[in-house]
């Protein structure tokens, strides 16, 4: 389950409500980061299951959409429904604009 058969969304349509899984590797995610997104790299998912929720959309993002659509996959293969793929990922997050932080706030950059 990998490409065009992954679901996905546009970075664009990424709002507040749905809860965006970076699954970078910390020094990725140390770099920059869009605000508010939930951090769980993608070795540590599966020890780490529990914190990603079953009952609201999900937006899995990294940096260009290849680990991401292997991280939907593998979510919608244990049972989530409501998880996408943010076309892109933090690539095009920036692209299009879409603020990228450190974790003191400050400008990010994606690396």
């Amino acid at each position: 389950m990998f490409g065009s058969q992954v679901p996905s969304v546009p970075v664009t349509a990424i709002d507040d409500d749905t809860y965006l899984l970076d699954v970078r590797e910390d020094d990725e995610w140390a770099a920059g980061h869009a605000p508010g997104a939930h951090h769980v790299p993608m070795m540590e998912l599966p020890a780490r299951l529990a914190e990603v929720p079953t009952d609201r959309d999900v937006a899995v993002i990294c940096r260009s959409g290849g680990r991401s659509a292997q991280v939907v996959g593998y979510l919608l293969g244990n049972g989530w429904e409501q998880v996408r793929n943010a076309d892109g990922g933090m690539r095009q997050w920036a692209a299009v604009g879409r603020p990228v932080v450190t974790g003191d706030g400050q400008p990010g950059q994606v690396i």
